[in-house]
């Protein structure tokens, strides 16, 4: 059995695994820069490792990571999610070095890592997906000609692309012109790689996800699906689980679908399989995530199974504790991101001390943090600082269990999410279970927020939160 983990993350993610591997007797050890020094995770762990005063490279230098944990006597690493989770290099030096990455195979990384090698995979297994480019478009002139052949609608997407960024949906030709270079551009400054394709956009889908697992020997089930479709600015903001919008016959199907799309890759590990869900209730294949979630909260809290801890026994040899028949879901469970930003004010990020904290709690709650009273968040990362989980029974309960959990949530000295997130429970089109990833724009009576701050304001007010970090 693994005896020794290092977790190469930050955040409530590092706090999770390291409560996983508590839990299964294992050592864990943590990773932390000069900005980090404070953070709960460093706290938590058996050990604690300085990586650097940059805030930002020493959580992304896959060889120092790796030579860390060999030198802390660690047997594996597991990534989290974010950083180098979906790194391919990170898994390869890890197989070198004898250490077990608790994740898929570094080659099922990179197939899936890069958009259009996935969607010919899922192409070649029978799995649905939007008509678009058979590869990286060549030029402006071959997205022209097929965006008129396809129609408009289309997306422009970053083949090497994730978490919502180089994406720009274009409506017709003079949007496709302006936003080509854009998106190259985006890119090539986020992932490295100026390859984009092109593809139908599906107008206004569902976001559906399947969480699936697979071991070393040959067994692939799903945790059945989550609904992703509340969104702003392709980010998502409350995921649930199962989706209020399927039918059994729905979640039947797209949960094998998932499981077909895993098996066509030698999938191994915790992974999600995203659709798109459109207007007519055709499924299609999105893209991989070849990571473990944000939310993969909400699977545990209505399966009862410990995805992290299931993960580590796949990276162990083990075989799956569960066939698919086993797996059963029971309620409604419904995932918060509390991120530190003024939604009164463009989201603008609200970096600094929480001066008080008062966690929720009661029946059906659950929360998964990196903040306590007296820490200084810093400007350097996401801005999400916590997770609220709840669960209820049926669907009208955990809507409400949701308003009182996010009114007992008390969070002072910075701004946060929380208010939004009580008009969006509020809403009645949210209420009635039938929404789409257009539902934040489309109401935005939401948060009445007049004030579009500009870029320039923006980066003045990060600035003075990392002087003010720097001078603690």
């Amino acid at each position: 059995m693994i005896k020794k983990i290092l977790v190469a993350n930050r955040g409530e993610i590092a706090v999770r695994i390291v409560r996983a591997c508590s839990e299964m007797g294992i050592k864990s050890v943590a990773i932390y820069s000069d900005a980090d020094r404070h953070a709960l995770h460093v706290k938590k762990a058996d050990e604690a490792y300085n990586i650097g005063s940059d805030p930002v490279v020493g959580y992304l230098n896959a060889h120092n990571i790796v030579n860390l944990a060999v030198a802390s006597g660690c047997d594996a690493l597991h990534p989290g999610y974010g950083f180098l989770s979906e790194n391919p290099e990170l898994a390869e030096i890890c197989a070198r070095r004898g250490i077990k990455f608790i994740g898929p195979d570094a080659s099922v990384i990179r197939q899936m890592g890069d958009k259009i090698q996935a969607r010919n995979a899922m192409v070649a297994a029978g799995i649905p997906c939007t008509p678009g480019s058979d590869g990286n478009l060549a030029d402006l002139e071959e997205a022209r000609n097929l965006a008129a052949k396809i129609g408009y609608p289309v997306m422009l997407k970053a083949t090497n692309g994730g978490g919502g960024r180089g994406i720009r949906r274009c409506n017709d030709e003079k949007e496709l012109l302006g936003n080509y270079d854009r998106v190259i551009s985006e890119a090539s400054k986020a992932f490295g790689k100026p390859e984009v394709f092109l593809e139908k956009c599906v107008v206004n889908p569902r976001h559906i996800e399947v969480q699936i697992v697979g071991d070393s020997h040959g067994n692939v089930i799903h945790l059945f699906e989550r609904d992703c479709s509340i969104q702003r600015r392709n980010q998502k903001l409350i995921e649930i689980a199962p989706s209020p919008q399927l039918s059994d016959a729905q979640r039947e199907y797209i949960g094998n679908l998932a499981v077909k799309a895993a098996k066509a890759v030698g999938y191994e590990n915790a992974g999600t399989v995203e659709f798109l869900l459109d207007s007519d209730n055709t499924f299609y294949f999105m893209e991989m995530n070849t990571r473990l979630q944000v939310e993969h909260t909400v699977t545990e809290t209505i399966t009862g199974i410990d995805i992290v801890q299931e993960q580590i026994r796949i990276a162990d040899g083990q075989e799956l504790q569960y066939k698919q028949d086993e797996v059963k879901y029971r309620g409604f469970a419904m995932e918060f991101r509390i991120n530190a930003e003024d939604p009164k004010n463009d989201f603008l990020p609200s970096f600094g001390k929480i001066t008080r904290y008062y966690a929720p709690g009661g029946p059906g709650v659950r929360m998964d943090a990196a903040i306590y009273s007296g820490y200084v968040i810093p400007p350097y990362y996401d801005s999400m600082c916590a997770k609220l989980t709840v669960w209820a029974l049926d669907w009208d309960s955990v809507i409400e269990r949701g308003r009182r959990a996010l009114n007992d949530m008390l969070v002072y000295g910075v701004k946060t999410t929380i208010p939004y997130y009580q008009e969006i429970l509020k809403h009645p089109d949210f209420r009635s279970g039938e929404f789409d990833t257009s539902f934040v724009e489309s109401h935005p009576e939401l948060n009445n927020y007049a004030t579009a701050f500009p870029p320039e304001l923006i980066a003045a007010a990060i600035s003075a939160a990392i002087a003010a970090h720097e001078g603690i």
